[in-house]
Parts: structure tokens; C-alpha cells; sequence
């Protein structure tokens, strides 16, 4: 039997698939990793827990199996993008790597938008966020100037991971989409913005496809890792189209709905929508993409909150669903990273407000999930304002979507039905992906066919959408009374 494994980066584990030539997942496994908050508004990661989680995961899948390395004819990885690496001309990693949901660099983004927003919007088909990495490393040349000008490579999550494997040096252009580096109109490095930090388009790495094989697993990973020496190595991409393509979503019109570190709705389309409210990234269906809204902080809100008052997730629904929808009057916005859709304010805050004494642990549980859904609300209201076609069922994915409570509230909320498929994560789409490329399957349809299984639908209930429509009203009148507050520099 012949085998591929993918291997996702997110924000808090690595999770590792073996996929059988027979559409099976034959074994999965998960090593989490910190991520550091040095300061308010930080978020940092090391990319060497990154290659520990890899090894780890990899290891575990070999024990766990028993497979034999040389049946896995090639290796995928995916990671959350806009996670820079700064190395030396060795490669060797300069500073710790400032994740996504990071917002120190608000006074970089101001500039940007000031300065180039309408530039960086007309070729980049996005506007300026503290999300991006080029308002990221203009922060890093600013307040540390050692460290940028010892900078000669820069990486991304899932690359510098697989330089540790194979000894390449590129990445895609899914990937290069979220950089604010590349220009949409020219399909390649915009001199124009790497300008902005005196850093030459020739330093980035070369561009490639997603699915293009790259390097092979070098001897020195082979004896790391476990896996064989020679195996073939993909370049991969960003783990939410990799999510995207698991869902099953690769036609005009067919939409996923993310309850992960983020929280995304994503819509297949035959083209870009530039649009304050989207985020455009390519699909790699070919001629399509995925523009999607989100909210920043989705299942990174519940992690938070279950982190700092105590508790786990079987606990906190449990608790939830005892409470009546609305909780009472109790409302959570999750901006703790600022938000995206449809603000794209990072100097928002989260926050509880209306708070009572009768108010228990439990009211505080199900407000944190309302909260999110409430955002998620927003964000479907984005993409009706856009005008963007799509379909009233909803693949959904990620953590969150294994809580039946979680998804009948979106469901509810949003009016979706939601479709949730026995396995949806971004490293059992990288792992199809390495098979279509290695000629297991011929093509991605025919993946999704072998290997994606339904697992259950969530139809929502109508007689709850008045309480929670009165409910987004409340939210949506505190975010506008608060906003103007977090604007003030106190």
C-alpha cells in the first residue's frame, strides 16, 4: 500500500496525516506548541517547535502504523500564512516569528495606509492590516535594526520546515498572496514594496506552485525524522485552502465556514473581489479562489477564555447550553486581537458588558461562544453587502465545529446549514494534495471523491432566529459605543 502525509502548522499544534492510496486515513497525530505574548498585542512563535512537532508527529505516525517510509511516496506540509522566518544567509533562524494575530505593528500600518493604501489596494487586492507581513517587518527594521540587517532569507512557516527536510528555498504563490509582497496584476514580487524596505525581490524565495514537487528528504532528515531518504517533498500552501479543498468546496458558489484559530467564511469563485471586507486568495482549483471574511480571533477566544478562568470545552457547552440564548444580557465581543471583518481595526478590545449578579460561570461560557457567533454574523453580512453568490449550506471545519452546541448556534444565527465531513482539517487536504501530485489520484476531484465522507448536517432552527437577531443588535450597539473608546490614546 502506498502513503502521503500531510502535516498543518496552526496556531497552537502541528497535526500529522497518513493517507492510504485507498482514500484512509490510516493514522493522525497532534503535538501542540506555544505560542509567546512578551507584550500586549504580541504573539510569537519559534519556528524550532515547529521542526520538534514535525519530527514528533512523524515519528508517532510511524510507531502507530508500522508503515514502512518507503511507501510514503511524498510528503505535504501547510501552515497559517503570513508567519515570516528572518534568517541569515545560512538560513539560520535571527528572532522568534511574529504570528498572524499580532498587532504591534498599528502605527506601520497606519503609515501604509496613508501613505500606499491605494497602491497596495489596487495591486495587492487587499487593504493594510497589522495580519500582513510587510507592516510586520517594517516594524522589525524600525525597532530592531540588528536583527534586519542581519535578515538575507525570509521564509514562511511551512517553507522553513521543509528547508529543514529537503534544503530548498521557495514557496507558493497562495502563500506569496499573503505577504503583501506580491502584486496580483504582474503574478510576482511587487519591487515596489520590497522597496519599502530596501529588501530585493531577488532575496525572496523563488515562486512556485503548491502542488509542484521541490526537493526530496535529505539524508540528515532522514535520520531526524524517519522518513526515507529521497522522498519527495511538495511545496505546499496556506492551510485555510488546503481546508477549503478537504471541505469538498472547489465549485463556483460553494462555501466553508471556519471555527478555528480564525473564523472564516470562504466562498469559491471564479474571481477576485477586492473588497475592504475580503480577504482574496487564490484556490488551487485552477482559475478559481476563496475570498472570505473573518474574525480574528474565533476559537482562540474560547482557548483564552477556558486558558484564564478555567475549565475545558465538554465543561464549558455543557454549562452553555443551560442558559437561555442571549445570556441573559450578557454580551462578549472576542476582539482580544483587534478584529478583521468588517473593521479591520486592530486597536479593538475585547470585552464582557452587561454584567449582573445573577450572572453565573455558565452565562459567561455561552456569552464567549455567542460572541464569536455574533462575529460570524458580521461577517455574512459583509459578504451580502458585496453581493457574492453562494449557497445556503456550508461545509463546516475546524476545532470548534466538533461542538454540536457551537454549530447549532451558527446555524441558528446565520441561517446556514452546515455540513460537517468526518475528516475536514488542513492536513488531510495537504495529504490529498501530495497524492494528486505523486499520481495516486488524478486529479483533485477525483480525491475528493476516494477519500471525503459526510459525516453529519446541522439545519438551523427558525424559532431562535428573532433571539439571536436581537441579540446581534445589542452587540453591534456596544462595538459602536466602544470603538471610539480603544481609538483614544490614553
Amino acid at each position: 500500500m502506498l502513503y502521503t502525509l500531510g502535516i498543518d502548522f496552526g496556531g497552537g499544534a502541528s497535526k500529522a496525516t497518513l493517507l492510504s492510496a485507498d482514500g484512509v486515513i490510516s493514522a493522525t497525530h497532534t503535538v501542540e506548541y506555544p505560542t509567546s505574548y512578551p507584550c500586549p498585542g504580541y504573539a510569537e512563535q519559534n519556528p524550532e517547535d515547529w521542526y520538534r512537532a514535525t519530527r514528533s508527529g512523524i515519528a508517532a505516525i510511524l510507531k502507530k502504523t508500522g508503515v514502512d517510509p518507503s511507501d510514503i511516496v511524498a510528503v505535504a506540509l501547510d501552515a497559517a500564512t503570513h508567519t515570516a522566518v528572518l534568517c541569515d544567509g545560512d538560513f539560520n533562524v535571527l528572532t522568534p516569528s511574529i504570528y498572524w494575530t499580532d498587532s504591534r505593528s498599528t502605527e506601520e500600518v497606519k503609515y501604509l495606509r496613508e501613505n500606499y493604501g491605494g497602491f497596495i489596494y489596487d495591486h495587492v487586492y487587499h487593504k493594510p492590516d497589522t495580519i500582513w507581513t510587510l507592516p510586520q517587518l517594517m516594524w522589525v527594521k524600525k525597532h530592531k535594526p540588528d536583527i534586519w540587517a542581519g535578515t538575507e532569507k525570509i521564509m514562511f512557516a511551512k517553507d522553513y520546515v521543509r528547508h529543514r527536510l529537503t534544503g530548498d528555498y521557495v514557496t507558493d504563490r497562495i502563500e506569496a498572496e499573503g505577504s503583501m509582497f506580491f502584486d496580483y496584476t504582474t503574478g510576482d514580487w511587487s519591487p515596489e514594496l520590497c522597496a519599502l524596505l530596501d529588501f530585493p525581490p531577488e532575496k525572496l524565495p523563488r515562486l512556485v506552485d503548491p502542488g509542484d514537487i521541490v526537493g526530496k528528504v535529505t539524508r540528515e532528515a532522514s535520520l531526524d525524522t524517519g522518513l526515507s531518504e529521497g522522498t519527495p517533498v511538495l511545496c505546499g500552501t496556506t492551510d485555510t485552502v488546503m481546508e477549503v479543498f478537504a471541505a469538498g468546496a472547489v465549485g463556483k458558489g460553494q462555501m466553508t465556514l471556519k471555527l478555528a484559530t480564525a473564523g472564516r467564511i470562504c466562498v469559491v469563485t471564479d474571481r477576485p473581489y477586492p473588497d475592504r471586507d475580503l480577504i482574496n486568495y487564490s484556490h488551487i482549483a485552477k482559475g478559481m479562489w476563496y475570498p472570505g471574511t473573518a474574525t480574528k480571533a474565533c476559537a482562540s477566544s474560547l482557548r483564552w477564555y477556558r486558558d484564564t478562568f478555567g475549565g475545558d470545552y465538554r465543561s464549558i457547552d455543557a454549562a452553555a447550553e443551560r442558559i437561555p440564548i442571549g445570556s441573559e444580557g450578557l454580551v462578549f465581543h472576542p476582539y482580544i486581537n483587534g478584529e478583521l471583518t468588517p473593521y479591520a481595526d486592530p486597536k479593538l478590545c475585547g470585552s464582557f458588558v452587561g454584567v449582573r449578579a445573577n450572572h453565573t460561570k455558565g452565562h459567561f461560557d455561552r456569552a464567549v461562544l455567542e460572541g464569536v457567533v455574533m462575529s460570524m454574523l458580521d461577517c455574512k453580512k459583509a459578504l451580502e453587502r458585496i453581493g457574492i453568490e453562494h449557497s445556503d449550506t456550508a461545509t463546516v471545519i475546524g476545532g470548534g465545529a466538533a461542538s454540536p452546541l457551537w454549530r447549532q448556534m451558527v446555524a441558528d444565527a446565520l441561517g446556514f446549514t452546515l455540513v460537517r465531513n468526518e475528516n475536514s482539517d488542513s492536513s488531510f487536504g495537504t495529504a490529498m494534495l501530495a497524492a494528486v501530485s505523486a499520481g495516486v489520484f488524478d486529479s483533485l476531484g477525483t480525491a475528493l471523491d476516494i477519500c471525503a465522507k459526510r459525516q453529519s448536517v446541522t439545519e438551523p432552527n427558525q424559532d431562535n432566529r428573532e433571539a439571536y437577531d436581537r441579540l446581534y443588535r445589542r452587540y453591534k450597539a456596544v462595538h459602536d459605543a466602544l470603538a471610539p473608546i480603544y481609538d483614544e490614546d490614553i
